[in-house]
């Protein structure tokens, strides 16, 4: 079969097409812009592509077209398909019929975390000897690339809330009918489709729906959020990670506390929780994992945060449900190496380190900056970030900015292309904050400002106009303020 994707360089339809080259199809796609990584990705693969969304391509004559949730009605070539009646479908729903039906799938689901869980579990199965599939909206640096058809029984998949496609307004994950699925946080997030809390919560209603009752839900305990679209309706058997009480109000498994035991309490949904089935004891580089109240297992490894330590958790936990034994899991974190774009240092000039981050939702960004003060105590953090999601772009968690902020020494922010006052927003943070609308004013600043022993931390979903390797250069050639 020949497939056309449109919008085929996002992470995810990038990963779709991988994966359909993979199961034998002829791949061919089209985007806005063709541009790296995913482009370098699929040209490696020999896949060919299309600049832009000309209606010339409709002479490819695909078998199907494969659309991409960045293309909207009123696309030239989208309108084209739907005028001559072509077959077309969503890349989730492609994906639900071609690979995962087949598959004992693995869903890993969540406001925070989903990449670097999904990373985890996907690296434990492989380490494991069951020849996972994956597709994962990130590159985890241990695989190299994004999505692999894989030749076991097992498929991860990354379960994004976000809608399907111009014709489906559903979350992506209801297509994947998940054998376990890890649901690791919720909050408020994707302001410019969803209009509260509730509307996310019933699109996870509709996820617990799909998994069967030999299926397993692994869930975050004290998150009144999830426990909300729990008691909607639960038919499988329930995990549950305990945290400590600071983290109550939260639901998050992105921000236990340093020193803070996560545990996993195993329950189905008609009875109460039982007494731990899982703990981490320890450490965030360095903890012991117990399975009723016995060592399975310990994880050494260089990743930061505590975030990271409850990931594991629940990587361990889904994993055991595929039939890895825990100390085998955890060994093989102890060797897995992160994703790209989380936390990971791009370089270090005149005594500056500069690290690179994902990080764009505010509790996102505070946890990441607690994690860098947790792992490098010694020295300032000046925290630079672009508040470039469409969430952020619409202003509706700029109030949340300046706590996200208050764990930095310095605060630098990227107004380019806003509608509201980051300036404003950021007030609260008085002289430890400072905005500007041009990039390279904004590198000058944090050069200027910084000073050997600081940690320069970026954080956006975005390239960033390439900020980190002209940071580099700019400290580099100094001169640097005290």
């Amino acid at each position: 079969m020949h497939i056309h994707i449109l919008g085929i360089c996002g992470t995810f339809m990038g990963g779709v097409a991988a994966l359909a080259q993979a199961g034998g199809h002829r791949v061919t796609g089209c985007d806005a812009q063709v541009y790296p990584p995913m482009s370098e990705q699929l040209q490696a693969l020999g896949i060919e592509l299309v600049e832009g969304y000309g209606t010339e391509q409709l002479a490819l004559r695909p078998d199907l077209w494969v659309v991409g949730n960045a293309v909207s009605r009123g696309n030239p070539l989208l309108e084209a398909i739907l005028d001559a009646r072509l077959p077309y479908t969503s890349g989730p729903q492609w994906l639900a019929e071609h690979v995962l039906a087949r598959r004992w799938t693995l869903a890993v689901a969540g406001t925070h975390g989903k990449t670097t869980t999904s990373s985890m579990l996907a690296w434990i199965l492989d380490q494991a000897g069951l020849r996972p599939g994956f597709l994962i909206g990130g590159v985890a640096q241990d695989f190299g690339v994004s999505a692999r058809l894989g030749e076991g029984e097992c498929f991860v998949v990354e379960a994004d809330e976000y809608d399907t496609a111009f014709c489906d307004k559903r979350s992506k994950f209801v297509h994947y009918r998940p054998v376990t699925a890890i649901l690791n946080n919720l909050e408020y997030d994707h302001a410019d489709i969803f209009p509260d809390l509730a509307a996310i919560e019933t699109q996870f209603h509709h996820l617990v729906r799909t998994v069967p009752r030999r299926g397993r839900l692994i869930v975050p305990a004290r998150s009144p959020a999830l426990e909300r679209v729990l008691q909607r309706g639960c038919w499988s058997e329930v995990q549950r990670f305990e945290h400590d009480e600071a983290m109550a109000g939260s639901g998050m498994a992105e921000a236990a506390p340093d020193g803070a035991s996560a545990a996993v309490r195993s329950a189905t949904p008609s009875t109460p929780s039982t007494p731990s089935a899982w703990l981490a004891r320890g450490g965030e580089q360095d903890f012991e994992v117990l399975e009723q109240g016995r060592v399975a297992g310990r994880v050494r490894w260089e990743l930061m945060g505590a975030h990271n330590r409850a990931n594991a958790l629940a990587a361990v936990a889904a994993a055991a449900h595929a039939g890895v034994a825990p100390a085998l899991a955890c060994e093989a974190l102890g060797r897995f190496q992160g994703v790209r774009r989380r936390m990971q240092l791009r370089g270090s000039a005149g005594g500056v380190e500069v690290y690179d981050d994902f990080a764009h939702h505010p509790t996102a960004i505070a946890t990441t900056i607690a994690g860098l003060r947790r792992a490098r105590p010694g020295g300032r953090i000046l925290a630079v970030f672009e508040p470039r999601s469409n969430t952020m772009k619409l202003g509706s968690m700029k109030q949340q900015l300046p706590a996200a902020l208050a764990g930095a020494d310095l605060g630098f922010g990227y107004a380019g292309g806003l509608d509201w006052d980051l300036a404003q927003a950021l007030a609260p943070l008085g002289e430890r904050a400072r905005t500007h609308r041009d990039l390279q004013a904004l590198v000058d600043d944090v050069a200027a400002s910084a000073r050997p022993g600081d940690h320069v931390l970026v954080m956006s979903n975005g390239g960033f106009g390439g900020i980190h390797e002209r940071l580099l250069r700019a400290l580099r050639e100094g001169p640097r303020g005290n």
